[in-house]
């Protein structure tokens, strides 16, 4: 743009020599040129500062990566790329024999846990109770010999080594009874052990069970939202990992499409919501959209730092970075270009502040001129 205005300049200059005939002189000349230099240095310091202009301005747009929630063989890909699609709709499907396998064995053993686990665990109940009953019954007749036998003994009518045979057995039997009670103990624990009404093995077996039910569901791939897919390449037999490093499509969703100019950061102070904007796309040539700032973010990628064990760098903040300022068009001749400006298009910007409103003029033809230009394609 200041190569514009300074061409415009010397056309002007080369006109006035012309027209009044002025020769070319020590003095003509070099007052042309300074003149120019303070006229022009004049204006566009305060036309820059006060009415910024972006040369690096473009429209962004979400995506989503298409990640599988598990991996499979594809069998059935029954979207098109660039076509519209709406949400849930079928995007890919994966074999689902083995899932289908997993979900029948889980189903299988949740029968035998409801149909024949526990009630097993009531059966364990049974046999450590009777155990329990058992071990009691021999400790009370040991418990019977060893005070019969003490007797004896005390009436020297029995002997010695008959009583500690028998202590020797009431210890043995009372160490049984400790152990069948503790078994019974435990088997009670595990019959009455319940997850939300329901016993844990049974409720853990059903845990298992919506798990692969869920894997299963996974095994095919639906739109999240309205919108299409963007160059489909996926095919069957191709594999599908559930990677999130690895996606096999890329969705666009139907949604705004977000405008921003990158502002140089001399421009912050004239960087206001609300303030006026013109945007100039490389795509439509000769045409110029108003609109407004709709926000002015408050931070640089530059400036960035995430935890890690490395101190700050100098040597990482090699460049200044640019004010990110998004742009709301609300130029009603936008709409019949919304379909033929694509996604990431690039274009120019100018922001017109409230001081020295009267220079904005000269930055809205400069603008304007550089969108004629646009119909000028460079050779590369």
């Amino acid at each position: 743009m200041d190569l514009l205005l300074i061409l415009t300049y010397a056309a002007f200059c080369i006109t006035i020599f012309k027209v009044f005939k002025i020769p070319l002189n020590k003095w003509s000349v070099p007052t042309a040129v300074l003149g120019g230099v303070i006229l022009i240095g004049a204006l566009i310091f305060t036309m820059n500062y006060n009415h910024p202009y972006s040369e690096v301005s473009r429209v962004y747009f979400v995506t989503t990566p298409i990640v599988p929630a598990v991996t499979g063989t594809v069998i059935e890909v029954p979207v098109q790329g660039n076509t519209q699609v709406t949400k849930g709709d079928v995007l890919f499907k994966l074999d689902p024999t083995p899932f289908e396998a997993k979900v029948a064995q889980k189903e299988a053993s949740l029968a035998d846990a409801m149909q024949s686990s526990v009630p097993k665990l009531k059966a364990s109940l049974d046999a450590a109770t009777a155990s329990v009953s058992k071990m009691v019954a021999e400790r009370d007749r040991a418990q019977l010999e060893v005070n019969r036998n003490k007797r004896l003994v005390e009436q020297k009518a029995g002997t010695q080594r008959e009583l500690d045979r028998w202590l020797k057995e009431l210890s043995k039997w009372q160490a049984a009874v400790k152990e069948a009670q503790a078994k019974r103990t435990q088997a009670k624990v595990e019959i009455d052990a319940e997850v939300g009404g329901e016993n844990t093995l049974v409720a853990r077996v059903r845990a298992e069970l919506a798990k692969a039910q869920f894997d299963l569901d996974q095994t095919i791939i639906r739109a999240p939202t309205d919108g299409y897919v963007i160059q489909n390449t996926l095919r069957p037999g191709m594999r599908a990992a559930s990677l999130p490093l690895r996606p096999v499509m890329i969705f666009v969703h139907n949604e705004s499409h977000y405008y921003v100019a990158w502002f140089r950061q001399n421009s912050l102070l004239r960087l206001e919501v609300g303030n006026e904007a013109e945007v100039a796309f490389d795509g439509v040539p000769g045409q110029v959209f108003s609109g407004e700032i709709d926000q002015v973010w408050p931070v640089m990628q530059e400036g960035q730092v995430q935890a890690s064990g490395d101190l700050f760098n100098f040597t990482r903040s090699t460049r200044p970075g640019r004010v990110p300022v998004l742009i709301k068009i609300t130029d009603p001749d936008y709409q019949q270009y919304i379909n033929t400006i694509p996604g990431g298009a690039y274009a120019q910007t100018a922001v017109y502040s409230e001081h020295f409103h009267h220079v904005a003029i000269m930055r809205k033809i400069l603008l304007r001129m550089s969108a004629w230009m646009n119909y000028i394609f460079p050779f590369h």
